[in-house]
């Protein structure tokens, strides 16, 4: 497929994602009086569409490893994050309403981020040092107590495809913190939906999920290497291309 190709169905996904996402905000507003459950479900339905979209205009289709991995119980969710593509997909396709741990700014999206307000997210303010991630904790018990499970990218930032970031401890913190599983996902999304680019690229996005790692007895330092372990190992066999 040439580039002019690529970028006419990139630039058709990009016109109906945003047609998308400003009828879907109004959406969300009317669902807002609904119980959260509901509320979450409605607002996912978005995700699903872009997904779908994704796979139908530009050919970009995902294969999810190791679900069996995810257990009936709390979890935090530590993931490899390499593009948009995850933020969108997890959402919609793990078995528990999802709690996103982002910065405060992305509320001040015009629509995306005025749905986004209507979730339980947990947005923080990075200036704050150790108060921002004293917030991270406190919401964060609420928001497991509740039968919802968090999603946190330890490398922070979206990193290139072939590339490691700097793993930070906060999500292992967060775990030791609350006594909850933590569950390592790897993902090589970047192949196709890459960082910084307009062009989406088709192919197959593998999600590979780790089985659950138990908190009890480390030190944040000591689980965090072994989710780093874990996910950078898991980067190669997904995508052993990028890493000879």
């Amino acid at each position: 497929m040439n580039r002019f190709t690529l970028f006419l169905r990139s630039l058709l996904f990009a016109v109906l994602v945003t047609v998308l996402t400003v009828i879907w905000t109004f959406i969300c507003m009317l669902a807002a009086p609904l119980p959260y459950n509901q509320r979450f479900w409605v607002t996912g339905r978005w995700n699903v569409m872009v997904i779908w979209l994704a796979k139908i205009i530009c050919g970009v289709r995902y294969q999810v490893l190791g679900r069996e991995n995810l257990p009936n119980q709390p979890v935090i969710l530590l993931s490899k994050h390499q593009s948009a593509w995850e933020t969108i997909f997890y959402l919609m396709s793990m078995p528990r309403p999802l709690v996103f741990v982002f910065k405060k700014e992305l509320h001040y999206i015009p629509f995306f981020g005025w749905a986004l307000a209507l979730l339980r997210m947990i947005p923080i303010d990075r200036s704050k040092g150790k108060d921002a991630f004293a917030q991270v904790v406190a919401q964060g018990r609420r928001r497991l107590a509740d039968g919802q499970w968090i999603v946190m990218f330890p490398e922070g930032t979206r990193t290139p495809v072939g590339k490691k970031g700097f793993y930070k401890g906060g999500g292992a913190r967060l775990a030791i913190e609350t006594n909850t599983v933590a569950v390592p996902v790897a993902t090589n999304s970047g192949d196709c939906w890459p960082k910084n680019s307009f062009i989406k690229q088709p192919g197959l996005i593998t999600v590979s999920i780790g089985k659950p790692i138990s908190p009890q007895g480390k030190t944040a330092l000591e689980l965090m290497q072994e989710v780093e372990n874990w996910i950078e190992s898991e980067m190669r066999k997904i995508s052993p291309q990028n890493y000879r």
